[in-house]
């Protein structure tokens, strides 16, 4: 199914993950650090210019090999494929794909380059999926023509890192004729007066990426700073959101195939009973269903890329790709933790580390219940 081309680039990210990522990553994870000097690798690989045109410094390939590249790091490590996934589909895209000329070559070539990362600041405090309740205002002022921002965002990944530059920012800057919220998208630069970054999260899962709540008091940033038409921030990041869900689907099934490279490894090693556990049926059969996830998962996400690329409706088949893979996920870490038993539960051993960050595939970039909602209004219910 895949060209010479991906299959060429699949091979060389697993191989960067195993030789580089592997050896190192649990010391990270363990601090709670971000991994700074694996980010500047990727970015010397050119995996944050995958999807992007040379013109800005990116490789001129497409979104399914971002997809194939986010695979092949999540089988090693979740907290390294969400820095590139959320630096790529959130942070990068929005300004290639609604920004001004201008915007673009001021702000893309250091960030597909992975030089700079920027932040997708949609979340806030008491509003996550209901994304019309959302508080955050700007107000222009019409003296200076500046935007007034005044609010917070919650869980915004990659805002607070030493190489953030940016975070786009959705607020309320008016009301439409019909009374509901005029929400549109603005550029926010790290350093503005007024613009706080908050100290990261203590997460459960994905403990070598960075997340962080913003808040912004009276922060002012040039009138220019709109990042596509006004009033079209929802549209602008449903669509990149759409296009996120392949992205998540795709990390999902990295975790999924991971678990099984785990379990494989540990079955053939660990004896019990006088033979290694893999001869045992049971552990089989698990292990088999495992794959049997996997698999599956993947011909989703590859579908909805597909479809993506080719120019067709794509909207069902990524909530399809990610609520699937990201439950298989889940499934497959429960799985890998239980077969690998008291072993599974300590951090040393990458499943331990898996099932931690399994959990929040199912909630970000869209939860399994927002899936199934987006599935059944497709089909039209």
């Amino acid at each position: 199914m895949l060209n010479d081309e991906q299959r060429a680039l699949q091979e060389s990210v697993r191989d960067f993950a195993q030789d580089v990522v592997a050896p190192v990553i649990g010391d990270y994870y363990e601090r709670h650090a971000f991994p700074y000097e694996i980010v500047a690798k990727m970015g010397r690989m050119g995996l944050f210019g995958l999807p992007f045109p040379e013109e800005y410094g990116g490789m001129g390939g497409d979104y399914f090999a971002l997809c194939l590249a986010l695979e092949e790091l999540a089988r090693v490590d979740s907290s390294v494929a969400i820095t590139v996934e959320a630096a790529v589909s959130l942070g990068a895209m929005p300004i290639f794909r609604y920004g001004t000329e201008e915007q673009r070559k001021r702000w893309l070539p250091k960030l597909v380059a992975g030089e700079s990362l920027a932040g997708f600041g949609l979340t806030e405090p008491g509003s996550g999926s209901d994304t019309a309740a959302l508080t955050t205002r700007a107000v222009r002022d019409e003296q200076t023509g500046e935007w007034v921002i005044n609010g917070s965002k919650s869980f915004i990944t990659n805002s607070g890192t030493d190489i953030t530059t940016l975070v786009t920012v959705t607020a309320v800057t008016g009301r439409h004729p019909d009374g509901s919220k005029e929400i549109s998208t603005i550029i926010v630069p790290t350093g503005t007066p007024g613009f706080t970054v908050q100290p990261n999260y203590s997460k459960v899962g994905w403990c070598a990426s960075d997340t962080h709540e913003l808040t912004f008091d009276d922060c002012r940033v040039p009138a220019e700073n709109l990042l596509g038409e006004r009033g079209r921030g929802i549209a602008q990041f449903l669509r990149i959101l759409d296009e996120g869900r392949i992205a998540i689907a795709a990390l999902s099934v990295g975790l999924a195939q991971g678990c099984v490279d785990e379990c494989l490894r540990y079955v053939r090693e660990r004896e019990a009973f006088g033979q290694p556990i893999g001869q045992f049926q049971a552990v089989q059969f698990q292990v088999a269903d495992m794959e049997v996830r996997a698999h599956t998962s993947r011909l989703a996400y590859y579908d909805a890329a597909y479809r993506m690329l080719a120019g067709e409706p794509f909207k069902r088949q990524a909530a399809i790709a990610k609520l699937h893979a990201s439950e298989c996920a889940v499934d497959n870490a429960r799985t890998a933790t239980q077969l690998h038993g008291g072993y599974g539960f300590m951090n040393e051993f990458p499943v331990a580390r898996f099932w931690r960050d399994s959990k929040i595939l199912e909630i970000g970039e869209g939860t399994s219940e927002i899936q199934r909602m987006v599935i059944a209004r497709d089909l039209g219910l």
